[in-house]
């Protein structure tokens, strides 16, 4: 199969925008909660459908006070939080477009996105960042003002608001249609200066309401929660913020990745968004945890156990009876526990941005979390397919969402269509005519469709492999593998144009104190840790274990350990945690020349 469409479920009057989602929210459910914001004694507080609506409404009307007209683009600049949504569809509700700016963005970066987008109006999150955006200020001559969210943005947003009438607000809310600009998302680029995607209403609205219909058994499980952690700059994450309106979920925000854990206890969700590192680490966490208390090879059997059931579960006899009490008695002494951590309701989660790789997927369905795979791009307002609960094959990222539809070109890449893709580039008119082909969007990702319209991704097509032999090599497939080892951080596959594949490892330095413990070592420093023969054999044994998944042409022969991690603050990797691999390879060319200088051939 080279092409498949999954019909629409929903159809939207082109006359509506995203205000009139919040409104039928409140509208159905007025004194129900759509947010819970955590306060000082760390107590998540309820917000209500009307009392959300009020504020948006008050800060957008502080907006249009500030001289924001139609159309004008605001820019917000903060980690994940409350007044992250609040802002968004404030700015939506006065009709103006919002432009995300990651925190971690540089002066650089912030000057390219003010002038390119033409940003009227920045509001940051604190001081510091501010300080940082400052640099750019002087050459953004159309920028009016700037607002700290921890110095009262949205009070004084509110002030300034007081003397708009209602009636500028309730008009403001009616002016956009489907095709109405709504944001412009810079992606964050793994090489390249960043490109304004242009997102419109209609790309949230239609795919946000067949996703609500196609994914109800996710979305109405249990209590109805969500918890947001990812960055909010990044489409994923505004795709889902979004998402939770017509689905009727409670959203919650969590700035620091460090805080998550003690969040998702407390607040207790039904389903989460995340995407692979995060459900790497859970396992990674469990197992040291369960080495370092003497109980490694229950954990392990437990682990072998679950993965097992959930293998069983896709073939046609269904586990065996030795099998469910094996996988009851794992279930007890260790699978419970990582439901427990994830907040003892999650049914659900939603993996995105790279693949997550199987045997995490039969582990997590085992334990109990049925992970779903799906696959987007900032282009297309994120998901374009996903597994779901009543059609998983794990490996895969699913058929198309409703609505949408799936291409593979002769040469393997993914093309995408529908009307959740992206308008074009903004101010590049060139860069948006290379995007398409015959009003499909390429998507530079290669894959395959099967016989059942599921998507397989195998790589980028830009970074395919072509050793000196002629072998083409998808590294991401030997990548997902090697990093799924706790002590692996990031991992970076090399070999074009030479006579073999070889590897840059970085190693996680959180994860290496643990790991030493666990396994009965002293704790030594990361300098020496890194090459220390016991933490080199544990390489050693991970390079073996993803060279399974391959040819003999296409297994690491080699491999060198980094004096440092590949992060976003060095600029190696993007917000959304993934690496720039030509940043990379052109660094580091001479770590990879020192691969192959000792070796002409390796048979």
């Amino acid at each position: 199969m080279d092409e498949v469409t999954t019909p629409p479920l929903v159809t939207v009057d082109s006359e509506k925008n995203l205000n009139d989602l919040l409104t039928r929210r409140v509208d159905a459910d007025p004194t129900g909660t759509i947010m819970e914001v955590m306060d000082s004694a760390g107590t998540w507080q309820p917000i209500s459908a009307r009392e959300f609506h009020a504020q948006v409404r008050a800060v957008a009307q502080g907006l249009i006070a500030s001289g924001i007209d139609p159309g004008d683009r605001v820019g917000i600049m903060s980690r994940t939080r409350y007044e992250w949504s609040l802002l968004d569809w404030a700015i939506w509700a006065a009709s103006a477009v919002t432009v995300p700016l990651y925190e971690t963005s540089s002066p650089e970066q912030v000057d390219w996105i003010l002038n390119d987008a033409g940003v009227k109006l920045l509001i940051v999150e604190n001081q510091q960042l501010h300080s940082v955006a400052s640099e750019a200020f002087d050459n953004a001559p159309q920028l009016s003002d700037s607002l700290v969210i921890d110095n009262g943005a949205i009070a004084e947003l509110t002030r300034r608001g007081a003397e708009v009438p209602e009636s500028e607000i309730e008009r403001r809310a009616h002016l956009a249609n489907l095709d109405s600009l709504a944001t412009i998302i810079y992606t964050s680029g793994t090489t390249g200066r960043p490109k304004g995607a242009c997102l419109i209403h209609r790309n949230f609205y239609e795919l946000s309401e067949n996703s609500t219909m196609r994914l109800k058994e996710v979305l109405e499980h249990g209590a109805r929660r969500t918890l947001l952690f990812m960055p909010l700059a990044h489409v994923f994450a505004r795709f889902i913020h979004v998402l939770v309106i017509p689905g009727g979920s409670v959203l919650g925000h969590v700035s620091d990745t460090k805080d998550l854990l003690p969040a998702l206890a407390s607040f207790r969700p039904t389903y989460l968004l995340s995407v692979p590192r995060v459900f790497e680490k859970v396992y990674n966490a469990s197992e040291q945890k369960a080495v370092a208390g003497g109980k490694g090879k229950i954990f392990h059997w437990a682990a072998r156990t679950a993965i097992a059931y959930s293998r069983s579960l896709d073939s046609t006899k269904g586990p065996s009876v030795g099998l469910r009490v094996q996988h009851k008695v794992a279930d007890r002494l260790v699978l419970s526990k990582i439901r427990a951590a994830l907040g003892g309701q999650t049914k659900y989660a939603i993996s995105g941005g790279a693949a997550l790789g199987e045997r995490l997927g039969h582990f997590f369905r085992g334990a109990g979390l049925v992970v779903l795979e799906g696959y987007g791009l900032t282009e297309t307002t994120a998901p374009t397919s996903v597994t779901l609960p009543d059609r998983i094959k794990i490996g895969t990222v699913g058929p198309p969402l409703p609505g949408c539809s799936l291409r593979i070109n002769p040469d393997g890449e993914v093309l995408v269509r529908g009307p959740h893709v992206f308008v074009g580039y903004h101010n590049n008119e060139v860069a948006t005519e290379e995007a398409f082909e015959s009003g499909w969007f390429k998507t530079g990702d290669i894959g395959s469709l099967d016989d059942d319209g599921f998507l397989r991704i195998t790589g980028r097509k830009k970074e395919i492999i072509v050793t000196a032999g002629g072998k083409n090599v998808a590294p991401t497939v030997l990548e997902d593998r090697v990093r799924a080892h706790p002590l692996v951080s990031q991992v970076v596959v090399v070999g074009d144009g030479q006579p073999f594949i070889a590897a840059m490892i970085t190693v996680d330095a959180e994860a290496l104190p643990g790991w030493l413990a666990a396994h009965g070592h002293p704790e030594l420093p990361f300098a020496q840790a890194k090459d220390a023969p016991h933490v080199r054999a544990a390489l050693d044994q991970a390079i073996e274990r993803a060279n399974r998944a391959v040819s003999r042409a296409e297994s690491i022969r080699k491999f060198i350990v980094l004096d440092q991690d590949f992060t976003v603050d060095n600029g190696y990797l993007t917000p959304s945690m993934k690496v720039k691999r030509t940043l990379v390879i052109q660094d580091f060319q001479h770590q990879i020349d020192n691969l192959y200088d000792d070796v002409q051939r390796i048979d």
